[in-house]
């Protein structure tokens, strides 16, 4: 077996084209068909099912390219820092994060890091939660920090704490000088904005499920990429949204926020590692999250947090 095949492999799989593969890859289709052929030979199962169009991989398919995925990324991921320590013998840890998160505990978190280990480069990429289960498996990132529940036995997710959501209003809005929680069905008289637009699922989905189980359906609907321009709309009186409480930092002379009054509206932050992770560093970020939630920091207390430090 041939790592040329395996990335063969997986761009017939990304793209579930030969051609386009093919093109990807800048070879012609006869070789890049012969080769994934011979990859199945010697495998001795079918990995893709070539009987319909688009085609698809088989349940066999489905695992090897899932664990494809993780060798190229750790195969990619091992070159780069082979690179690095032969050029500046400082070591990358990469943090995958939704932006919500950069309004709590990641930058706080960061500066501990960088205390505890002054001589380890932190690079950060905003990537949605679904986003990062892929970017860990691959080896882009070493750590991540979402808002979405999902399982994959690669990856090992704990829920840190819990976060309140709050409405964000326009500044001249009739509820937004208001007191006490907000009824979530006066959200049904109203453009909702949402976001992130995609990738889904997401927490858009998070928000429409909460209103869904309380039978509120807004107004109307509009979906935007990023948290940024949804609190800009919700300024510039276009809709409200239902936001992380730490967002309140985001924007506060014209946009005005309210509880809800609902205990389920809360979004979780959890953060994600590979399963497979034995470097140590994982369980020390750990601890420093503790020492995080133990001095209570502003941020923390800003978010009204139901805290769940990881065990």
């Amino acid at each position: 077996m041939e790592l040329r095949q395996l990335r063969y492999f997986a761009a017939v799989a990304r793209e579930r084209n030969f051609c386009r593969a093919a093109e990807s890859l800048h070879i012609a289709q006869p070789p890049l068909s012969r080769q994934v052929q011979q990859l199945e030979d010697e495998l001795g199962v079918q990995l893709i099912d070539r009987s319909e169009r688009p085609i698809r991989l088989t349940e066999a398919g489905r695992f090897f390219y899932e664990q494809t995925l993780q060798l190229l990324g750790r195969l990619e991921q091992t070159c780069a820092a082979t690179r690095r320590i032969g050029t500046s013998n400082r070591e990358r840890f990469v943090i995958g994060c939704v932006a919500s998160t950069l309004y709590g505990g990641t930058p706080d978190l960061a500066r501990r890091m960088r205390r505890r280990w002054p001589d380890l480069d932190i690079e950060f990429r905003e990537m949605m939660s679904v986003q990062q289960l892929a970017a860990l498996k691959e080896g882009r990132i070493d750590l991540g920090f979402g808002r979405v529940r999902f399982n994959d036995p690669a990856v090992v997710r704990i829920v840190l704490r819990k976060e309140r959501l709050v409405a964000a209003l326009p500044a001249g809005h009739p509820e937004a000088s208001g007191t006490g929680p907000l009824a979530l069905e006066k959200l049904a008289a109203e453009t909702l904005i949402l976001y992130p637009s995609e990738p889904r699922p997401s927490f858009a989905d998070e928000v429409l499920s909460l209103l869904a189980d309380r039978n509120v359906r807004p107004r109307a609907i509009q979906e935007v990429r990023e948290l940024q321009t949804a609190m800009g709309l919700v300024a510039a009186d276009v809709g409200v949204a239902l936001v992380p409480a730490s967002a309140q930092r985001l924007r506060t002379f014209d946009v005005g926020y309210r509880h809800v009054d609902d205990p389920r509206a809360v979004s979780p932050i959890i953060m994600s590692y590979r399963a497979n992770d034995h470097s140590g560093r994982i369980e020390e970020i750990k601890q420093l999250v503790r020492e995080m939630y133990d001095d209570r920091p502003d941020w923390l207390q800003l978010s009204e947090n139901t805290l769940l430090p990881p065990a």
